[in-house]
């Protein structure tokens, strides 16, 4: 039972401040120690430090700093598609509608106008 380690903090959580964070995933992407062993070293759940890396990986040193949800490139990309998409969709159905109103134009009957004639006109010769 030597090779095993307890650690117990009591269920708290803590902080990392944004240098922590940088400073243990460069410590997993040098190679020289598994994720598990820097994860034990520094106290972290091995979990929380896959996520840090992978976020670190998809947007750089920005994702550990924040604490906000990092969006990955590659999500940012399809949204932008999406986006681009969607605005095609609604320059199509814009014109639709102005061509559905040119020809409702021309179809509508116009509403007479009564021609009266002129008190004037009568007293011409």
């Amino acid at each position: 039972m030597s090779g095993y380690e307890v650690i117990a903090d009591g269920g708290r959580r803590r902080f990392w401040s944004a240098a922590e964070k940088l400073r243990i995933v460069e410590e997993t992407l040098d190679g020289s120690a598994s994720i598990s062993v820097v994860a034990r070293r520094n106290g972290v759940s091995a979990n929380l430090l896959y996520r840090w890396r992978r976020l670190m990986l998809e947007g750089g040193s920005v994702a550990v700093t924040g604490d906000d949800d990092v969006t990955s490139n590659r999500l940012v990309r399809q949204m932008d598609q999406r986006i681009r998409e969607l605005e095609r969709q609604l320059g199509r159905k814009t014109m639709e509608v102005e061509i559905l109103k040119e020809a409702l134009d021309k179809v509508r009957p116009k509403k007479p106008t009564l021609l009266m004639r002129s008190p004037l006109e009568d007293d011409l010769p």
